[in-house]
């Protein structure tokens, strides 16, 4: 094994930067608001690595999986994570005490791995890395993707703390909520024009 350090670097910079506007970093913040950002990381992280190992390995395979269905199922997940963030939301006479958020490792990890695995499936930076194993050596491209794609959930979730710090819980889960919402409506949407 042969490890580049500056196809490390290169994948680590393009992968980063792709992954930065991306939904998946949107849907960590919101996680990371109302699940314990750890235990969310930990689930992000390991739907990244299977993701890179996807990519590196057998990247031809993205390509046979139908594109709609992958986008399909993605906006029903985030769908259902919208719903889930505007339900808790409740009135405005409830305490912030009172809003139950999602605990225990195994629910919040599995939450996160699926939510990220299933929405990141033949994602721009899935692609980009399959190209670049193709060119820059599988390991050191591997290990920069992985890298770059775990630093910037783990940004989203620190973002997601702080912002959870400073306004109240329930205007974080509406806002959370809405932009998952959004993020439903855009898979949707690319369906049919993407």
């Amino acid at each position: 094994m042969h490890l580049d350090p500056l196809a490390i670097l290169t994948a680590f910079g393009l992968i980063f930067l792709a992954e930065l506007p991306d939904k998946t970093m949107f849907a960590s913040l919101a996680m990371g608001t109302r699940m314990r950002p750890l235990y969310v990381w930990f689930g992000t992280s390991s739907a990244f690595v299977v993701h890179v190992a996807i990519a590196v390995g057998a990247g031809s395979l993205i390509g046979m999986l139908p594109d709609w269905i992958v986008k399909l199922v993605s906006a029903v997940l985030f769908a259902f994570g919208a719903f889930v963030l505007l339900r808790s939301g409740g009135g405005d006479d409830e305490d912030d005490a009172d809003t139950k958020t999602v605990t225990g490792f195994w629910p919040v990890y599995t939450t996160a791995f699926m939510a990220v695995f299933i929405s990141e499936f033949g994602d721009l930076t899935q692609i980009t890395t399959a190209n670049l194993a193709a060119t820059n050596g599988t390991w050191s491209t591997a290990i920069g993707a992985a890298v770059a794609l775990m630093s910037v959930s783990a940004l989203a979730l620190l973002a997601g703390r702080f912002i959870a710090k400073r306004v109240p819980l329930r205007t974080v889960q509406r806002i959370g909520g809405l932009c998952m919402l959004g993020l439903a409506l855009w898979s949707v949407i690319e369906i049919f024009v993407g």
